[in-house]
């Protein structure tokens, strides 16, 4: 048990240096094409943001929107107990969570490939998926529509938690095109 907890800890650590190294080359980059006031910003409230709402707090207020019927201490106390209840609450609202997170980085990785310059060394390959970039709004909405479908077959809360994904990402994309100044 003990060694078990030993290696999560020393993975979880290890990821979030990992992360932690590639969110500050972004950043960097990302830093570069904000105005002075964005930079500003970004690096007074961002990284408080980053590190202790979206990392300490938001995971929390997640677990709560869809187990309501648990209090803030059953929640917060179920990092470090193994209350039946809790537990039972929590593995029921993990598909919902997951087809959420699954629908938003399907989306990214699809924003990525028909929108975002790349300099792969491919150049063919490149050039054809910009020269296709409408094609990403076509693609999204097909791909939520058949998501939505199967997960609705499961459950209404996981056919709502596909549409939670997908508003997700375009606040999120809303959110990132606002801070570069480069809304059309």
């Amino acid at each position: 048990m003990l060694f078990s907890a030993l290696i999560t800890i020393i993975g979880l650590s290890l990821f979030e240096a990992v992360s932690s190294v590639d969110n500050a080359i972004i950043n960097a980059e990302v830093l570069t094409t904000m105005s002075q006031k964005a930079r500003r910003w970004f690096l007074t409230w961002g990284m408080f943001v980053a590190v202790f709402l979206v990392r300490g707090v938001l995971p929390f207020i997640i677990i709560w929107v869809f187990n309501t019927k648990l209090t803030a201490l059953q929640i917060f106390s179920a990092a470090w107990s193994s209350d039946p209840l809790v537990l039972e609450s929590i593995h029921k609202s993990a598909p919902i969570l997951l087809v959420a997170g699954g629908v938003f980085l399907l989306f990214l990785f699809l924003h990525w490939l028909f929108l975002e310059d790349k300099n792969l060394g491919l150049p063919r390959t490149e050039k054809f998926f910009m020269s296709k970039g409408v094609w990403f709004y076509a693609t999204v909405s097909i791909l939520l529509s058949v998501i939505a479908w199967f997960a609705l077959k499961e459950s209404n809360l996981m056919g709502f938690g596909a549409v939670v994904g997908s508003s997700l990402f375009f606040y999120y994309s809303w959110f990132q095109t606002e801070c570069r100044g480069t809304r059309k």
